[in-house]
């Protein structure tokens, strides 16, 4: 039997906001690849490089075919974080093969990777579409934000025009998504809605989004833990992927990304990994400053069957419950690279609900290191 908790809505003063929409076209369904075809051919493009990570070099054929002559070329040469020196051969091929477009097929960093083209590629009068076909949940595609990793140090930012024209969500391509994979693709999903809830520019609309987006990803995992290949659960995981990727391209971001692109473009740790280690911990920092977001983690939660103490203390039990790692050190994270950590981490001054305390935030990474619980 299904349990669904609903909690009485916040009631809040409606304050000022400024929202400005920016464009998607969004397929959903089982066999929605199918439409590739029909979606190049929207975008008026002739000649698609089709991108993947060397593990998806099949599946990146199988797109190459589906194209047939629009097919310009396959790169299967994505990696984590993007480095420059991967993004420099990815527009290099894209030159030589006179590719007007780019096929991504895969999780972030396959995405990242056709941003990283189109950053390049792109001016005023120029611009270099990007069909991303996702088969994780990690919601890159719904968003402007590229990131460049370089001499140790990840770079971000955001462009309008690196933004995926079109994104056709397949849930038939995430049947074989290993089961951790899964789970901590889900959790990045959800630490995009959850730190949306709390940006300085966000508004109503982005919050609701936030809290369908955590229930929905929330909602997805028991069934998926059961069973990998029910369909139903991966179309909700995929839709709250969506939801949680839109939320995370409007808003500006806090301590918890900057943290993870810290530890993950510094110390090449897993990304997914990453966001569902520090996630529940970044949440205890700022929730003195957020009431009202955590309020609307728990409410998700509890509307998704699991109700708990507190929102850092339910995310993390989320992971655990369904095997996630919980601790930086099992991911690869240096006992000796936390101080360094902390300090990148308040270097440059950004938008966060509580102040960036230095000591605070090594303590916070000191948690996160141990995998102890949220307070």
């Amino acid at each position: 039997m299904e349990v669904r908790v609903v909690v009485p809505a916040l009631t809040t003063p409606l304050d000022p906001f400024t929202y400005t929409a920016a464009p998607a076209r969004v397929v959903l369904g089982a066999g929605a690849l199918q439409h590739l075809g029909r979606e190049i051919e929207a975008l008026g493009a002739r000649r698609a490089l089709v991108l993947s990570t060397p593990e998806q070099a099949a599946s990146a054929r199988h797109v190459a075919d589906l194209l047939g002559e629009r097919a310009a070329g396959i790169y299967a040469e994505a990696r984590m974080h993007v480095p420059i020196e991967t993004a420099r051969g990815a527009r290099e091929a894209a030159r030589r093969l006179g590719a007007d477009c780019a096929v991504a097929i895969g999780g972030g960093s396959t995405t990242g990777l056709g941003k990283a083209i189109a950053l390049d590629a792109v001016s005023a009068s120029s611009r270099f579409p990007i069909v991303a076909i996702p088969t994780t949940y990690a919601g890159s595609e719904m968003t402007p934000i590229w990131g460049l990793t370089e001499g140790g140090v990840k770079r971000t930012g955001r462009d309008p025009r690196v933004l995926p024209a079109a994104v056709i969500y397949d849930p038939e391509l995430t049947l074989t998504l290993p089961l951790g994979l899964t789970v901590t693709s889900a959790m990045n999903a959800i630490a995009h809605a959850a730190e949306g809830l709390y940006a300085h520019d966000g508004n109503p609309i982005m919050a609701l989004m936030a809290e369908e987006g955590i229930r929905a990803a929330a909602t997805a995992l028991p069934p998926l833990l059961r069973d990998a290949r029910d369909i139903r659960a991966r179309s909700d995981a995929l839709y709250a992927a969506w939801l949680c990727g839109t939320v995370l391209g409007n808003v500006a971001m806090g301590l918890h990304h900057k943290l993870c692109h810290t530890l993950g473009g510094t110390f090449d740790l897993p990304h997914a990994d990453v966001h569902t280690v520090v996630l529940p911990h970044a949440l205890a920092y700022n929730a003195p400053a957020a009431r009202e977001a955590m309020a609307r983690v728990g409410r998700a939660l509890a509307n998704a069957g699991r109700p708990a103490t507190s929102a850092p203390r339910g995310v993390f039990d989320l992971a655990k419950a369904h095997g996630a790692p919980t601790a930086l050190r099992d991911i690869g994270m240096p006992a000796d690279g936390l101080d360094r950590a902390a300090e990148l981490a308040v270097q440059t001054p950004y938008p966060n609900p509580r102040p960036l305390e230095r000591a605070a935030i090594r303590e916070l990474l000191q948690r996160a290191y141990e995998g102890v619980p949220p307070d």
